[in-house]
C-alpha cells in the first residue's frame, strides 16, 4: 500500500491533486476548473493560482495543514493503527496519502480524497454504554471484538478522547466518552460548560447529554461542518497557519489578529469572548486545533466556527496552551485588556464582556473550579 497521488474533492467538484515529492513533502496543485470557479482553501498557504505548492516544513509529516485537518486525532489514529494491525499491515508501511485515502469521504469538513481505500466493516448496532466499554478496552490495549464498529464510527474524528460520529433523528452528532484520566462526570461537566458558554454569548452548536446507566451521561455536540447534508469547508487555526498544535505556539493576540483579518473584523469580539471564557473557566487545552473557521460560499468570506472542546482542563506544564500577552499562567484582567487594546477593541465594551462572563461562570461552573 503506497498511494502516490490523490484527487481532492469538494462536494463532488475537483479541487486539485496531491502528489508525493522526492523529499517526502506532499505537493498540491489546484485544478483548472477550480481556479475558475472555486475559492482558496487556505488563503495564506494556498492562494488560488496554478502554482505547484510545497509545504515549507514537515510540521504535518509533509502535508499542508489544511489536509492534515482531514486526518483523525489521537483517538482516530489509535483505531486506525489497530485496524491496520488486524489486516496484517504495519503502520510504517503506509504514507500520509494512504491515510487520507483511508479517510476518503469521511473526514471532518468538506474535503474528500479519491481514490478511496476502504475496508469491509463488519459491525452491528450497540448502545452508547456498550460502545463506551469497548473504547475502554482499546485505551487499555485490550482486544475488542468491535474494532470495525469503533473505526467506522470514530476513526475519522479529531481530538484525544474516544468519540463516535452518529446520525440520530436527522442530526449529525459527535458523542464523547471518557478516557482513562477523565473524571466520571466528564460528560455532564462538558455539557454544563457548553450551556454556560452559550449564556456567555459564545456561538455554540446544539448540545445534548445522552443517557447512560454507567455514568452521569455522554456529551454530544452537533456537527457544524454539515448543513442539511451539504459539507462546509472548515479549517482549524493550526491548518490555516501551519502551526504545530502539539506544543504552545500561539498567543491570543495572534488569534484575534487572525480573526480580524480573515473575517473582515466580523467575529473579533466573539474570539475575545472565547479567550475570556477559557481563562476564567480553566480551559487550558486551548490549542491551535481547538479554534476553527468556516468558509461561507454565499458571502464569499470566512467566519469563526461555533465553539467546541470547552471544558475544565489542565496541561502537563500547568499553563494555557495559547498564551495571553506572553503569559501562560497567573493571567490577570490587565493582561486580557492588553490583548483588547493591541487589537483596537473598545475597552469599555470588553470590560463589560469580561464581567458578564465572570459572573456567569461563577454562577454556573463554580463547583468545577474549587
Amino acid at each position: 500500500m503506497k498511494t502516490n497521488k490523490l484527487f481532492v474533492k469538494y462536494n463532488g467538484n475537483l479541487v486539485g491533486t496531491l502528489a508525493i515529492a522526492k523529499d517526502k513533502r506532499i505537493a498540491f496543485q489546484y485544478s483548472t476548473e477550480w481556479i475558475k470557479n472555486g475559492f482558496s482553501i487556505n488563503p495564506f498557504s494556498l492562494p488560488l493560482n496554478d502554482s505547484v505548492f510545497l509545504p515549507k516544513n514537515m510540521t504535518f509529516n509533509g502535508l499542508f495543514g489544511i489536509f492534515s485537518d482531514s486526518l483523525p486525532g489521537n483517538w482516530g489514529n489509535l483505531l486506525l493503527d489497530r485496524v491496520l494491525i488486524s489486516k496484517g499491515i504495519k503502520k510504517e508501511d503506509i504514507n500520509m496519502l494512504d491515510r487520507l485515502a483511508i479517510i476518503g469521504k469521511n473526514g471532518m469538513g468538506a474535503l474528500e480524497y479519491e481514490p478511496e481505500i476502504s475496508y469491509e466493516n463488519n459491525y452491528y448496532e450497540k448502545t452508547l454504554d456498550e460502545i463506551s466499554i469497548e473504547c475502554s478496552k482499546i485505551l487499555k490495549s485490550e482486544y475488542s471484538n468491535d474494532l470495525d464498529l469503533l473505526f467506522k464510527l470514530g476513526g475519522s474524528s479529531g481530538g484525544a478522547r474516544p468519540k463516535v460520529l452518529m446520525k440520530i433523528d436527522n442530526t449529525n452528532w459527535i458523542i464523547k466518552f471518557s478516557n482513562h484520566i477523565d473524571r466520571n462526570d466528564s460528560g455532564l461537566m462538558e455539557y454544563e460548560y457548553a450551556l454556560c458558554a452559550k449564556a456567555c454569548g459564545i456561538d455554540m452548536p446544539l448540545v445534548k447529554l445522552f443517557d447512560s446507566k454507567m455514568c452521569s451521561g455522554y456529551f454530544g455536540i452537533e456537527r457544524f461542518d454539515i448543513n442539511h447534508n451539504y459539507k462546509m469547508h472548515m479549517a482549524t487555526v493550526a491548518g490555516l497557519l501551519e502551526a504545530d498544535y502539539r506544543s504552545p505556539c500561539l498567543d491570543y493576540n495572534d488569534l484575534l489578529k487572525l480573526t480580524k483579518i480573515i473575517t473582515n473584523d466580523i467575529d473579533t469580539y466573539q474570539m475575545f469572548r472565547r479567550m475570556c471564557f477559557n481563562i476564567y473557566s480553566h480551559n487550558m487545552d486551548d490549542h491551535a486545533k481547538n479554534f476553527s473557521f468556516i468558509y461561507k460560499e454565499d458571502i464569499k468570506t470566512w467566519r469563526l466556527s461555533p465553539a467546541y472542546d470547552l471544558t475544565y482542563s489542565n496541561t502537563y506544564y500547568g499553563e494555557h496552551t495559547t498564551s495571553v500577552s506572553g503569559k501562560g499562567k497567573n493571567i490577570t484582567d490587565k493582561d486580557i485588556l492588553e490583548v483588547a487594546k493591541k487589537n483596537h477593541l473598545n475597552v469599555d465594551k470588553c470590560k463589560k464582556i469580561m464581567m458578564d462572563i465572570k459572573i456567569k461562570i461563577e454562577n454556573n461552573l463554580s463547583k468545577y473550579l474549587k
